[in-house]
């Protein structure tokens, strides 16, 4: 029989740390049914629980605490040990005979007589049956059995154990008459080991104590030699990030507690599979060159032996980390020549069975670099599109420096890793020597080694903003994978779903929407078919981006449905997610949530700084600037949308965005920068929809309506051809707030209607936030019942918002002014004086003054002429007309 057998003497308990409250577990116990069970591996405190708990209970006078003697065969020795211990307690002494021990006593009656002189028993009573594994007799494993059932109301059995005995305990579970703590139970939490360490006097860092924490993976021996050897040690937190199950201490106790108490065959097995990170049966068996390992394995988990199932099966395993590492160096130390051989055997059968990163990592370790690099090429496409590319980073780089230069899909494997940590040379470099080496892949696997490359090529493109490459590898891609049908890895109809999503947003990009959408909800179909949520998940993505330059809603519908795919597969910080969170706050910030909108963007930044990506950190300034640009913080905006300008390049929104810098420029008043990016452009370019927004911005801020009018005329004249409709609700709102500068009424109200009509279907108010429209659409909305909820949502914006002091370019917070300083405010701009103001407005001279005083604080005035020009740059007031020619 296979155990886990080392008697709970408890070194532990003896000389070391002093007791750490289980508070948890303490209360668990006042709460236990008839009979306990307590089982978890060799040096799980389980002793030391029960033990704390009387202590902690006041219950010393009412428990018996009996130790099993190690290898015990002998029943009547192991009763009359029961019985002796009974009597020692207050009920027990009175209610228990002596006994002695006779050749003639029969073990049999001892319990009974036992069962009967207990049966009057009116108090509690304990009974602690510790180390019970070590009975190796079955007769008294019955008679154990026959105790916990038979036993009387009032005395509580307690067995303490290292592994589970069969004592047909099944009947008291249905009962609800028995307890049990597991080793998942007995685990320390991190609070507890810091308990632990500081009652030793150690001090550790919080990393060092997670170090520690999760290594030991809770175990209560392992962190009480912990402390013990970090007692007085010159450096704690390095012998934390070194402790391990070769430590000394350590080492010694699994050695001879755990590991020389298996059979041999058990202590092969052990050691042959202890590089795994997880055994099964059949890989045991190809190790050890035997069979019977999933047996084994089996009996091992059910023994506490340090071994951990991880399916419900029970078919595949994992051993403890301080026992793993305890075997890998008794393996060394034993037979050094094997290690490498059993590495080779163990990539093998990985390989085979479809365990790719485990194989290449034994490769490596083997040093059988072919090996290696050929599991990890015919096995990257699949990584990828599993959201594995750290992963893959990670084998690629634990290759010798040397190795690409002479295999060409090793060198795409490595741009491809190069690319996860935003080196755009590196992996240029990479492919170029791809490229080079193609020549010399065998002819059994130049197929796959092109597809490859044309992979990693539409990667590199994408992430250099080159969507005409991007494009053209993507097409490439899906007509090769196509051509290959079914791949000895399966692998065609994944690469089509990931080349036909990488095709729709390259159509994207290019404004041709009506082809990228069949393509994206292809793919997304197609990802879902075959079970490939990470290409489900680009897709999505992809497709949210789409709805950005239509239907703010559904871009929000789809980025959320994105961020719970990837949250679903635990993908929280991946480039991608990263993505779907910028796409969503982008949404929310043109729909007029800017605040909302603000976390998700956030969100992005954070994963984007991780990825090292530039073109996704120029994405989320992009975003981030607009952002900024509708919550009025303007110098903010300017900052971001500089930030990725830096960033640019070849991506696609580098055009708008020099349209964004010259509205937030014109928003600041720095309208001579504004004008040289405008200088610096080509015809084409300044014809270009959003650029004649942008100017018609500037000359408002230039206070030249009329200038400002005749940038959107062509815009205007467009109608549904101007590309993204967003530009249009622009154009209509800038040509009604130049209409009103110029005193044209009706006007002004037309093309707010226009607008406002445009926009309200989708919620998109960001243009009413940002432009300087806000005394317009109170005059227009107090004049007339259109559109109520809409017009009601973005005064109440802009209301509350934070704005940007166009004069410091410091943040200035703008409370929101009262119905009646509105009123006041716009009669500033005339030539009434204050009693005037309060006829016209039906109110005292002195209510006036009081108003243009709250008023004049809360913009930052000191004259009615600053608070005038205040109220402008802050887009309280519309801007004033140019004075008009004689």
């Amino acid at each position: 029989m296979i155990t886990a057998d080392t008697p709970m003497v408890p070194a532990g308990r003896q000389a070391g740390p002093a007791t750490v409250p289980r508070t948890a577990l303490w209360q668990k116990l006042d709460r236990s049914a008839r009979v306990t069970v307590v089982s978890a591996p060799a040096g799980s405190g389980k002793t030391m629980l029960v033990t704390s708990w009387i202590e902690q209970a006041s219950l010393t006078d009412c428990a018996a605490i009996v130790q099993v003697t190690r290898g015990e065969h002998d029943p009547q020795r192991f009763w009359l040990s029961v019985l002796a211990s009974l009597r020692r307690t207050a009920a027990g002494s009175r209610l228990l005979r002596d006994v002695t021990a006779s050749p003639d006593q029969h073990d049999w009656a001892i319990v009974e007589r036992l069962l009967a002189d207990l049966a009057p028993l009116q108090q509690r009573l304990w009974l602690v049956l510790d180390d019970l594994h070590e009975l190796r007799s079955e007769e008294t494993r019955k008679q154990v059995e026959l105790l916990a059932l038979r036993a009387p109301p009032q005395l509580r059995i307690v067995l303490a154990t290292r592994h589970d005995i069969r004592l047909g305990l099944h009947r008291l579970r249905l009962e609800s008459e028995l307890t049990e703590f597991r080793a998942d139970d007995l685990r320390f939490t991190r609070q507890e080991a810091s308990s632990l360490f500081q009652a030793a006097g150690v001090t550790l860092s919080p990393t060092a104590l997670a170090t520690l924490h999760e290594r030991a993976e809770g175990w209560a021996a392992g962190l009480r030699m912990a402390a013990l050897s970090l007692t007085g040690h010159a450096d704690p937190d390095r012998f934390a990030a070194e402790f391990s199950g070769t430590e000394r201490t350590v080492a010694e106790y699994l050695l001879a507690e755990v590991l020389a108490r298996q059979p041999a065959e058990v202590r092969q097995l052990l050691l042959c599979t202890s590089g795994l990170d997880r055994v099964s049966g059949e890989l045991a068996d190809l190790l050890t060159g035997s069979s019977g390992g999933e047996r084994m394995l089996q009996d091992l988990e059910e023994a506490n032996a340090f071994v951990v199932s991880l399916d419900a099966a029970r078919s595949w395993f994992r051993y403890h980390h301080l026992f793993a590492e305890l075997l890998q160096l008794e393996l060394r130390r034993t037979e050094p020549e094997r290690v490498s051989v059993l590495d080779l055997r163990a990539a093998g059968w990985l390989a085979d069975h479809g365990y790719p990163v485990e194989a290449v990592r034994h490769a490596q370790a083997a040093g059988d670099w072919e090996m290696a690099a050929r599991v990890l090429a015919d096995s990257w496409p699949g990584l990828y599109l599993d959201g594995q590319e750290q992963t893959v980073h990670a084998l690629a780089s634990a290759f010798p420096a040397s190795a690409a230069a002479g295999d060409a899909e090793l060198a795409a494997v490595a741009a491809a890793g190069e690319l996860v940590q935003g080196s755009l040379a590196g992996a240029e470099h990479l492919l170029v020597v791809a490229e080079r080496g193609l020549a010399r892949v065998p002819d059994g696997r130049r197929e796959q080694a092109l597809i490859l490359l044309g992979v990693v090529q539409m990667l590199y493109a994408g992430r250099s903003g080159d969507q005409q490459a991007r494009a053209s590898n993507a097409q490439r891609v899906a007509a090769v994978s196509a051509a290959a049908g079914a791949t000895r890895r399966g692998l065609s109809e994944e690469l089509r779903a990931f080349a036909l999503a990488e095709i729709g947003d390259t159509e994207t990009w290019a404004g041709r929407i009506d082809l990228a959408e069949p393509h994206l909800d292809l793919a997304i179909t197609l990802g879902r078919r075959i079970g490939r949520p990470y290409v489900e998940l680009m897709a999505l993505v992809y497709r949210a981006e789409l709805e950005l330059n239509r239907c703010f809603p559904r871009a929000e519908e789809l980025s959320r449905q994105a961020i719970d795919l990837a949250e679903r597969h635990g993908w929280t910080d991946d480039l991608f997610t990263g993505f779907a969170a910028m796409t969503l706050g982008g949404a929310m910030a043109w729909q007029g949530r800017v605040d909302d909108a603000d976390a998700w963007v956030a969100r992005a930044e954070r994963i984007f700084r991780r990825e090292a990506n530039p073109a996704a950190a120029m994405g989320g300034q992009y975003v981030r600037g607009q952002l900024e640009m509708g919550r009025g913080r303007l110098a903010d905006a300017l900052a971001a949308f500089r930030a990725a300008e830096q960033l640019a390049g070849l991506h696609p929104l580098a055009r708008p965005l020099r349209a964004w810098l010259v509205h937030a420029l014109a928003r600041l008043g720095q309208t001579a920068d504004a004008e040289d990016i405008l200088a610096g452009l080509s015809d084409r370019d300044r014809s270009r929809n959003e650029m004649r927004v942008a100017t018609a911005a500037l000359r408002l801020a230039q206070h030249d309506p009329h200038g400002a009018a005749a940038a959107v005329v062509p815009v205007l004249e467009l109608q549904g051809r101007t590309g993204w409709p967003s530009w249009l609700i622009a154009a209509f709102l800038l040509d009604a707030i130049a209409s009103y500068a110029l005193g044209d009424v009706p006007a002004a109200g037309r093309s707010l209607e226009r607008a406002v009509a445009l926009a309200e279907p989708d919620g998109i108010a960001m243009w009413f936030l940002m432009l300087p429209a806000r005394e317009l659409i109170e005059t227009w909305a107090g004049q007339q019942a259109a559109h109520p909820v809409f017009i009601t949502r973005i005064l109440d914006q802009l209301a509350r918002r934070t704005v940007a002091s166009a004069a410091t370019g410091t943040r200035l917070l703008v409370p929101a002014l009262t119905a009646s300083e509105m009123r006041v405010l716009r009669y500033l701009p005339t030539h009434l004086s204050a009693p005037e103001i309060g006829v016209e407005l039906c109110l005292s001279t002195n209510t006036v003054k009081t108003h243009m005083r709250a008023l004049y604080a809360k913009v930052g005035a000191h004259s009615r002429t600053e608070a005038v020009a205040a109220a402008r740059s802050l887009g309280l007031l519309a801007p004033s007309a140019p004075a008009r020619q004689a």
